[in-house]
């Protein structure tokens, strides 16, 4: 894949903390619409953890509203931003110094944040080697006949994290070429496979 694409140079925040409000905000919808919600905090002057617990759930419902299901997930930022709180006084940068299972766990325990998200977050915001699979991910490899398409995502994100070395970098552009490929080749509905990197391997569906 980065033989054919090229690196992706993928960055997907300007911050940790804007990193991790972005994978929250991306459940269920495509990253555009993410882009304008946090545009919205941005025109507001409201993308810090400060800001956004003191905001009322109401307003942040609104200013979230063009990444769908607005009202669920200014409740499950709302729960984030109590985590925040409660564990590192807002300081993202004490959480860096945990280990990434411990983090995972912790993540996982809060209300609205699943394992894609929290993976998202651990890699992308506190640059912890977890590897992120999403629909993406599942599609390509179910279609090339790695994986059984309803393969739990646990057992999925243990194929590549048994696999690979544990690297930062490594994890990112994985995950960033197989978005791309997805995106581009391997589409829900119907894939074009000509000219994806993939399509010399097998095909099974």
């Amino acid at each position: 894949m980065i033989e054919q694409m090229g690196p992706s140079h993928w960055g997907p925040g300007e911050s940790p903390f804007e990193v991790a409000v972005g994978a929250i905000l991306t459940q269920n919808t495509n990253w555009r619409n993410v882009e304008k919600a946090i545009w919205n905090l941005k025109s507001e002057n409201l993308l810090s953890p400060e800001k956004l617990y003191a905001l009322h759930q109401e307003r942040l419902a609104e200013l979230i509203r063009p990444a769908g299901y607005f009202r669920i997930k200014a409740a499950r930022l709302k729960g984030f931003l109590n985590f925040l709180r409660q564990e590192c006084r807002f300081d993202m940068e004490f959480l860096r110094s945990k280990d990434g299972e411990q983090l995972r766990e912790m993540l996982l325990a809060v209300k609205g944040i699943g394992p894609e998200t929290a993976d998202s977050i651990l890699l992308y915001a506190f640059d912890k080697p977890s590897f992120v699979v999403d629909a993406y991910t599942r599609r390509i490899f179910s279609r090339h006949g790695v994986i059984q398409e309803q393969l739990p995502y646990g057992e999925l994100r243990a194929l590549f994290m048994e696999a690979l070395p544990e690297d930062v970098q490594l994890f990112n552009e994985y995950h960033a070429l197989l978005v791309r490929v997805g995106k581009q080749w391997c589409r829900k509905k119907e894939g074009q496979c000509s000219g994806c990197p993939l399509s010399s391997l097998p095909r099974w569906s």
